[in-house]
Formats: C-alpha cells, structure tokens, sequence
C-alpha cells in the first residue's frame, strides 16, 4: 500500500521544480530529478536541496542512475506538439525521450504517473500521436485518467494556460477514486496584485525603440483595470478576460508573444518575477542570478503549480480513502479516459 510517509517520486525534464516543489509540499521526497539545461540546474538548486542531475535523459542508464520511486512525473518537452512549434511530433528527435519514459516505467514500474504537455498534444497528426501515447501506457498496465485544465479556472491565478494532463495508475481501484473533474474556481487575483511595485527602469519601452509608436497606440488600459497585453510581432493585442494570456519560453527573445503593461511610470513587458508569480511560484521561490532570457524561458516552459497542486491534493485524496469501500468518484474518474481530452473545466 503506497502511503504518503514513505511515499517518493522523481522529476523528470524538471525545468523550474514545479513538480517536486509541490510533492514536497504533502511530504512526498523526490529521490531523483533531471534536466539537460544548465538553467534548469541553477534554479532547481538553488531551491530544492536533493541532488539534481544534468544530463540528457536520453543518455541515462535507467538501472543504474535511476532509483526506484512510486510516482513519475514529467513535463515532457512540448516543442515537437506545440503550436508554436513546428509540430513535427514522432518525427522531432526531442519526442523521443517519451520512449524513454517508457523504458524507466518498464523498468520500475512506478505506481502513479503524471505527465504534462501543450492542449496541441491532444489533436496532433489528427489525434494519432495522443492515441499512441495512451496505448503503450496501457499496453504497461496504467489506468488513465488525462484532462485539459486551464491554471484560470481551476485557481485564482489569471494565467491562461491550457495544458493537458495525464495521470496513470498501477492500481486500478486507487485510478476509480480519482478524478480530473475540478470546479471552477469562484474566484480570482487581481493582475495587479501579482505585479511588482519597483521594477527596473530596462523593463519599459521608450522611444529609442522601433515599435514604441505601435506599443503606444496599442496598450492604453492602466494595470489597475486588470488589462494586459501582449505583443505578437506587428501588432499589439488587448487580453479582455482580465487574464494574463499563455507565458511562453521565447518571449525574452525578440519581442514575441510579450505580455505589457501599463503603469503610473508608463508600459512596460512584465519582470521575470512576474511571470513566476503567474506560474503561481510563491515569492520565497529564489529566481537565481540568470540572464532575463533565461528566466523568461524558464518560466515560459514552467509547469503550472496551483494545478499540479489540484492534482496532487485530488491524488492524496484518492490514498487516502485506499481502504475504503469506494466513493461516488469511481464512476466519474472512470468516465474520465472517454471524454473528449481537450474539454477544458
């Protein structure tokens, strides 16, 4: 019986530690993370005091490198499935490590499994690339349970980002008490109040910029009115849900997919601090001495927190009734694999 006292996970493709922050968070120890960028080590150490390894998964020995844990987790590089992509899917070498996720749960036969990836996922290659990441999970004996949440739906943080998520089980009776089924959340944070006070004057756009007359025209609502924008290359577009539109990994790099803002000294793109906040990393998170691109990109591929919060807080749930005689959840949790994946709460 997997309890939580003695329960362990690892972390895979671990970027900013999302994963491993919030298994921490219910007591469960991360006996092995993992990711090629050096950036990823910097910010991972700098908060998480366990070995981290940087290395390409790819090269990992899985038997000797790898310790045996009870839940796998990985935000598995988007980039083959993304939009923003080129959307190569099977055919993108980076796509390969999901074979090697497979080899580490032939090997060790982790108990749970949870996986993140872009809502794109779902429809990629007309829906094949999602169908035969489900069947080899299943051919492995996982139950499946995999939905697409909105980190502005399911948690008071205004952040539009549409993930899907794919939590397997070992054990079928622990997959029938758990559910991806989460209530809208009733409320949410002001934009304004994830914002920083003091922000450095390199953040704000001038006039010694070329698309300081197109940013001008564009962004004309205070932050104060829980209004942002978003630059997209030519044009400047106004996000009217109140919510902070999809953080992505190259908004640091040329001016892309930019979220604005403006403020009593004027408009400006969003701090690095920002985008964690909107990641939901808590304030305490340490943000290491990288440079703005870096910090940007890291937190443009990070794995939402609050909703790896939802799912792990719905996971220990689901243990935690284990020696029960089952709830009204089963039903739900097993209707879940047949919906439509990329229904959003």
């Amino acid at each position: 019986m997997m309890t939580l006292s003695t329960c362990t996970c690892i972390d895979l493709f671990a970027g900013t530690g999302a994963f491993s922050h919030v298994l921490a968070k219910y007591g469960i120890q991360c006996v092995y993370a993992n990711d090629m960028e050096k950036s990823s080590q910097a910010i991972y150490t700098a908060n998480h005091s366990h070995q981290f390894h940087l290395k390409n998964l790819l090269e990992v020995d899985v038997v000797n490198e790898i310790p045996p844990h009870d839940i796998l987790c990985g935000g598995f590089p988007c980039q083959p499935f993304s939009i923003a992509g080129q959307q190569k899917g099977f055919d993108d070498a980076r796509a390969n490590v999901f074979w090697k996720i497979l080899d580490i749960l032939k090997t060790h036969k982790p108990r749970v499994i949870i996986l993140e990836n872009v809502k794109n996922l779902t429809t990629h290659d007309k829906t094949n690339t999602f169908r035969i990441i489900r069947e080899e999970l299943e051919k492995l004996h996982y139950h499946l349970t995999y939905r697409v949440l909105d980190t502005c739906k399911v948690s008071p943080i205004p952040h539009h980002r549409e993930r899907i998520y794919i939590v397997g089980f070992l054990d079928e009776g622990l997959s029938k008490r758990f559910h991806l089924a989460f209530q809208p959340c009733e409320t949410m944070a002001p934009l304004c109040s994830l914002m920083q006070a003091d922000v450095p004057d390199k953040y704000y756009y001038t006039d010694r910029l070329k698309v300081f007359g197109t940013v001008q025209e564009g962004v004309t609502q205070h932050i104060s009115s829980n209004t942002i924008y978003q630059y997209r290359r030519y044009y400047v577009r106004e996000n009217k849900s109140n919510c902070c539109p999809t953080l992505t990994a190259n908004m640091g790099s040329g001016g892309h997919n930019v979220p604005l803002l403006k403020d009593d000294r004027g408009i400006r793109k969003l701090t690095p601090r920002e985008c964690f906040n909107l990641q939901g990393f808590p304030p305490t998170y340490t943000l290491p001495a990288l440079s703005d691109s870096a910090l940007y990109k890291l937190a443009g591929n990070a794995v939402s927190v609050p909703v790896v919060d939802c799912i792990v807080g719905r996971l220990v749930e689901a243990m935690a009734g284990a020696d029960g005689d089952g709830d009204e959840s089963g039903t739900e949790s097993g209707a879940e694999s047949s919906e439509s994946p990329t229904q959003s709460e």
